[in-house]
């Protein structure tokens, strides 16, 4: 049997060579996604240690919409927040420990909604609810932030 003329069967060494070309590629598709995604998390970090600039007025509004969606649900609490541990001091060790001062470890964005509920919503009732709400390879991770009324 002949073999087609028009056809030449690469050589060992040269599959091999493009499978690492190939190899290489995906390599380099994915540190230009991993470092995206890292881009992103710093701008949404430093957008969280920025103020808000809500008002007080707006601010009471959104919560006023988000207590009227979980009171028609019949909830008695609801998560209003969830953020990195890095927006505390100590990455939300005192947080988790449920130590006395932990809200003097709060930054940015979930310092400006504790200091809200102190001034406007303590006062009619509101409890805020600060806890670790996972535990990536057995560490803190993300804080969530939970507004309840009963």
């Amino acid at each position: 049997m002949a073999a087609d003329k028009g056809f030449s069967l690469p050589t060992a060494e040269q599959v091999m060579e493009k499978l690492a070309l190939a190899e290489a590629e995906k390599a380099s598709e994915y540190l230009r996604k991993q470092a995206a995604v890292e881009a992103e998390k710093k701008m949404l970090l430093e957008k969280l240690t920025k103020p808000s600039g809500v008002s007080d007025d707006e601010a009471l509004q959104r919560v006023a919409n988000m207590i009227e969606r979980a009171v028609s649900n019949g909830l008695t609490e609801v998560q209003v927040y969830r953020f990195p541990n890095s927006l505390c001091t100590d990455h939300g060790r005192a947080i988790n420990q449920q130590e006395p001062g932990w809200e003097t470890t709060l930054t940015g964005l979930p310092k400006e909604m504790y200091e809200f509920w102190d001034r406007q919503l303590r006062p009619r009732g509101y409890k805020l609810k600060f806890q670790i709400v996972d535990f990536p390879d057995g560490m803190p991770g993300d804080v969530g932030i939970t507004l309840k009324w009963a």
